[in-house]
């Protein structure tokens, strides 16, 4: 067991790769609120990408392995790992969502630990997905999410039970996990965490092994997330990999804080008004639904992308046309723009999404990467035609999409605005990017007035 010391390490404490660009923006929110200095880079960085933040503390890659293939992952993920793990952090990330969302065929967990160990010395792999402040928790190995002040174990999840790609239908995290590789998998269960020195002096080392296992940490509430985060920096040795959702980051603060290393109270500016924003979103969750159904109630120009047009060749670019020029009339009146691919679960784009495909020629995965692509298109000409301080994105693999295709090298956290979804600064050598403020937001996260709380700089509790 290495000893706490009296104060944090110079330089780099974590790196991480991300499976999806929101995700990244909420690992990259709680390290930046506990005063250490973040940066995300939306590709691998080189050595002069990296010398114009010589003092952060944390890095990160925004990727896009959530929706992606065991093959994909084997041939993109591990020059990721690489370069991070070249920077020699104590503790190496693969940051997941905090609602697991994987399966073994698409966005394998699995696939990415069984890579990613390699990268790093340590004999275990500790894992921490539960985050009270995004209402996850973690009991004896399963996974819960609450809505609307409702928990349901993740299986039983109104969105999660039903995802339109990997739905959840375990919610032992180890079951789960199981079936997308052949590692050993254990767990220090809320009981034992709440023990407090026994666990890191006895149960985990009989844990250990050469094998790598992965070790899932229960977390639960304030109590059980300083000690996951405890046992993760104490037990970290020469450096370990860890595939965890923000939880890691929540537990090494409340661990940090509980010393007083980091700040007492986590903190981040507030942001302030625009006169009006852009937003796009290819998000199917009913969260997002109540989010669009809000905007459209008080004054946005909300507008559906029609899906056959854009996935037809010979239709997309009207399309295209048709959805920034509305954009264009609405900022010009003073209103802000809102498109979008989906209302919800229940959406006739949602249900019948295989349909739509196969009527395009397309696949499934082919036909939603295809939306996601004219979402990005969207946005890229809506801001070349106008001048624009602020936007949001709504929807993982659409925030990947987008914040891709906009010609930003980093992002760094300016404000906070809801909890995992900070209003963030745009880094890039084009002039009309560089300083661009946006927030991606994942379709579970946000109160029902987000998209007006992105407009006014409203940071909600």
């Amino acid at each position: 067991m290495t000893t706490p010391g009296n104060a944090l390490p110079p330089g780099l404490l974590l790196a991480y790769y991300g499976d999806d660009f929101t995700g990244s923006t909420d690992a990259m929110e709680v390290m930046t609120a506990a005063g250490l200095s973040t940066v995300l880079f939306l590709r691998t960085p080189d050595q002069s990408m990296l010398g114009r933040f010589p003092d952060a503390r944390c890095i990160g890659i925004a990727g896009s392995s959530r929706g992606r293939s065991p093959q994909w992952m084997e041939e993109h993920l591990p020059p990721a790992f690489d370069t991070l793990a070249a920077l020699r952090p104590p503790l190496l990330q693969y940051k997941v969502c905090s609602t697991f969302d994987s399966s073994p065929a698409t966005g394998s967990i699995g696939r990415a630990i069984d890579l990613g160990v390699r990268a790093m010395p340590g004999d275990w792999s500790p894992m921490v997905v539960g985050a009270p402040r995004l209402k996850r928790y973690q009991m004896f190995g399963n996974l819960f999410a609450a809505v609307d002040g409702i928990g349901h174990r993740l299986d039983r999840h109104p969105t999660m039970s039903r995802h339109p790609v990997t739905p959840m239908d375990e919610a032992d995290l180890r079951r789960h996990l199981g079936r997308q590789t052949g590692r050993r998998i254990e767990l220090v269960d809320m009981v034992q965490l709440r023990d407090g020195a026994s666990v890191a002096h006895v149960r985990l080392p009989s844990l250990r092994g050469k094998d790598k296992p992965v070790v899932l940490v229960d977390v639960l509430d304030e109590e059980t997330l300083r000690e996951a985060g405890r046992l993760v920096w104490e037990e970290k040795g020469a450096g370990v990999f860890s595939a965890s959702s923000s939880g890691l980051q929540y537990a090494l603060a409340a661990y940090w804080r509980a010393h007083g290393w980091i700040p007492a109270q986590p903190s981040l500016p507030q942001a302030g008004p625009v006169p009006v924003i852009a937003a796009v979103s290819g998000s199917c969750s009913p969260v997002t639904a109540g989010q669009i159904a809000w905007a459209r109630a008080h004054g946005f120009a909300v507008e559906r992308m029609d899906l056959p047009a854009v996935l037809d060749a010979a239709t997309r670019e009207a399309e295209l046309a048709r959805l920034v020029a509305r954009a264009g009339a609405a900022i010009a009146s003073g209103r802000s723009p809102l498109v979008f691919s989906a209302e919800g679960p229940d959406d006739p784009s949602v249900t019948g999404f295989d349909a739509i495909a196969r009527a395009a020629g397309m696949a499934r995965a082919d036909a939603a990467r295809a939306v996601g692509v004219a979402l990005a298109e969207t946005m890229r000409r809506i801001l070349d035609a106008n001048d624009l301080q602020r936007i949001a994105i709504a929807g993982g693999d659409s925030s990947g999409e987008v914040a891709g295709a906009l010609d930003i090298a980093a992002l760094s956290v300016c404000a906070g605005l809801a909890p995992g979804a900070p209003l963030c600064r745009a880094w890039s050598d084009n002039a009309r990017r560089d300083g661009l403020e946006l927030v991606l937001k994942g379709g579970q996260i946000g109160a029902e007035r987000f998209f007006g709380d992105v407009l006014e700089g409203r940071c909600a509790a």
